[in-house]
């Protein structure tokens, strides 16, 4: 079911809008490399998944770990498309308050189940958000954290239409 077109799925889920803007910044890099879509967690289904050549992961860091609405969307595809996405690339990227570490694990782990090729070490862009109030407050990122996140989407982008991936 992957199309002859190299395209990179997006799949994003934010709670507080950091992970949502690194997700926008790597689509809209990755953009003018290949054909891009960026849908969220909640919104994908398993044909998003089988037409995609390759993918990035996007979310926040709650305690520790993957943010719910991200887990689900992983809970959702993992079996209907098992055994079907294997050797394809991906990445991810991981907004934290602190150190983003156990959500990265936790999405590599995943990935590895599907035999999923990663291509970069994951992206954590740290919020330094520590107390109540900051965790649940809106943010906003900087231009080198959104360049970062733009430079992984642009590479992932120019190394599928390259067929480098």
């Amino acid at each position: 079911m992957m199309t002859d077109t190299p395209t990179l799925l997006i799949v994003w889920h934010s709670r507080t809008g950091a992970a949502k803007a690194m997700a926008q910044a790597a689509f809209e890099a990755a953009a003018g490399e290949c054909t891009a879509r960026m849908l969220a967690a909640d919104d994908v289904q398993p044909e998003d998944m089988l037409r995609a050549t390759g993918y990035l992961f996007v979310c926040p860091e709650n305690l520790a770990s993957i943010t719910g609405a991200m887990k689900e969307f992983f809970d959702r595809h993992y079996y209907p498309v098992l055994g079907r996405i294997e050797g394809r690339p991906y990445a991810a990227m991981v907004a934290a308050g602190s150190d983003g570490q156990g959500a990265v694990r936790q999405i590599e782990r995943i990935a590895t189940g599907w035999r999923l090729r990663r291509i970069a070490d994951s992206l954590i862009v740290c919020t330094d958000a520590q107390t109540p109030e900051a965790i649940a407050a809106p943010k906003r990122l900087g231009a080198t954290d959104l360049a970062r996140c733009g430079e992984l989407g642009a590479m992932l982008g120019a190394g599928l239409a390259m067929g480098i991936f």
